[in-house]
């Protein structure tokens, strides 16, 4: 019963996937990053961690995705504008590149086909999520954290208008 929800589910998550890669419009890619983020939850719901389900939404597809449109709409992104291929080889080795790992994935996933093991009774709860972060991955949250606020200084110091009269601080 429960493909009966996986399967569309992954379609969308595969299909939303395409979609970031291959627009041409970021805004277009934003909402199609959306319906990834949102598959992702329902495939989450499914294994029952309704707790990272919700963090899913709220977190990624909620706060992530405005800020992505924010930062396209601050950028002033001009639709129709012609791009000139800088690479011309990054496209075909791109392709190369892409069917190798799609064939090595396929690969993986045919040796290891068989009865799935059921997860664990507390997988997915808020305790589970706590006790993983703050204790067994403590280090690299707080590293996390810290590239976080780095980035956030560096957009504050980036996006600070110049003084009126012209000169330099």
């Amino acid at each position: 019963m429960e493909w009966v929800i996986f399967i569309p589910a992954a379609a969308l998550a595969l299909a939303g996937g395409v979609g970031v890669v291959a627009a041409r419009q970021p805004v277009h890619s934003a909402i199609a990053l959306l319906i990834v983020l949102a598959s992702l939850a329902v495939t989450y719901l499914l294994l029952a961690a309704q707790f990272i389900a919700v963090l899913q939404v709220i977190i990624y597809a909620g706060a992530i995705v405005v800020l992505f449109l924010f930062v396209i709409m601050l950028l002033h992104t001009r639709s129709g504008e012609a791009t000139r291929e800088k690479l011309p080889r990054q496209r075909r080795m791109a392709f190369i590149l892409g069917g190798i790992y799609l064939v090595t994935l396929v690969i993986a996933t045919v040796s290891t086909a068989g009865p799935l093991k059921p997860v664990a009774p507390g997988f997915g709860t808020a305790q589970d999520v706590g006790e993983a972060l703050f204790v067994s991955y403590l280090l690299p949250f707080e590293l996390a954290s810290v590239i976080l606020l780095v980035g956030i200084v560096a957009a504050a110091v980036i996006g600070r208008r110049p003084p009126p009269g012209g000169g330099e601080d």
